[in-house]
C-alpha cells in the first residue's frame, strides 16, 4: 500500500520550479513601490494583458484577482490569491485557476542603492496544455525567458524612476 499525504494541495506532479533573479539599481523602497501595486504588474509583466481585481481588496494577503495572460498562442485568465505580503521583503501568490501552483517574489536590498529581486514559481498544467511535460517545456524553456525579459522591463521602470 502506496502512503499518500494528507495535504489537498500536492504540487508532486508540478513541473520544476522557475527562479530568476536580477539586481536593480533602485533602493528597495523604490522597487516596492513599482511591484506593491498589483494592478501595475502589466507595466512590466509582458504575459499580463490585464488585471481585474474580485472584491475590494486591493493590497495585501486575500487579495484575489484575475489576469489575463497570453504566452504565444495561448491566452487563458490565471486566478490568483496573494498568500503572503511582506511590506518591502515578499509578495507570495497562490495559481487557483486553470494553472495552479505558487509564487513569490523577494526583494533584497544589497547596498542601499540596489536591489536584488527574485522570482520563484511552482505551477501544474492542466493535461490540454501538456499537463507535467508542457510545464517542463513551457515553463523551463518558455516562461523562465519570458520572466527574464520581464525582469529587465522591471529593472528599467525602478531606475528609469529613480533617477528622477
Amino acid at each position: 500500500m502506496r502512503a499518500t499525504s494528507a495535504s489537498t494541495n500536492s504540487y508532486a506532479d508540478c513541473m520544476p520550479g522557475i527562479r530568476v533573479s536580477t539586481i536593480i539599481a533602485a533602493p528597495l523602497t523604490r522597487v516596492w513601490q513599482v511591484v506593491e501595486p498589483v494592478e501595475r504588474h502589466v507595466d512590466w509583466m509582458a504575459d499580463a494583458e490585464s488585471i481585474e481585481f474580485i472584491g475590494d481588496q486591493r493590497r495585501g494577503v486575500g487579495t484575489a484577482f484575475l489576469c489575463v495572460t497570453k504566452v504565444g498562442p495561448i491566452r487563458l485568465t490565471d486566478k490568483m490569491r496573494i498568500t503572503e505580503w511582506q511590506v518591502e521583503r515578499a509578495m507570495g501568490v497562490e495559481h487557483v485557476g486553470v494553472v495552479t501552483g505558487r509564487g513569490v517574489f523577494t526583494l533584497r536590498s544589497i547596498d542601499g542603492e540596489h536591489t536584488e529581486f527574485t522570482w520563484e514559481e511552482q505551477l501544474k498544467f492542466p493535461w490540454w496544455l501538456g499537463g507535467p511535460l508542457g510545464a517542463l517545456i513551457g515553463g523551463q524553456l518558455v516562461l523562465r525567458g519570458i520572466w527574464k525579459r520581464n525582469l529587465r522591463r522591471l529593472a528599467a521602470l525602478c531606475e528609469q524612476t529613480a533617477q528622477h
